[in-house]
């Protein structure tokens, strides 16, 4: 599913226009990037937990050469899906 079909999906679901949909989604969307970026967690009962999580610094490979490369440190999104979700992909 792409964003085009969530969209549409959302629209039928809810009965409003496919522009008002994408509007809201990308409200969502936009709400739960502002929220990461400043370090904050967005909890969805049922749904999930998005995170964000510190990726220490290691040493990779790289494949083509095997000559070890630094990777530095980051920062990283994570989700979690919460017990809604989980059972229903199950």
């Amino acid at each position: 599913m792409n964003k085009s079909e969530l969209v549409d999906g959302m629209a039928s679901a809810s009965g409003i226009s496919k522009a008002a949909a994408e509007k809201a989604l990308n409200g969502m969307l936009d709400s739960i990037t502002s929220a990461l970026s400043k370090g904050d967690k967005v909890t969805l009962v049922g749904f999930g937990t998005f995170s964000v999580a510190k990726r220490a610094a290691r040493t990779g490979r790289n494949p083509q050469t095997g000559k070890e490369i630094k990777i530095s440190a980051r920062k990283v999104a994570r989700f979690k899906a919460g017990s809604k979700l989980s059972d229903a992909v199950k």
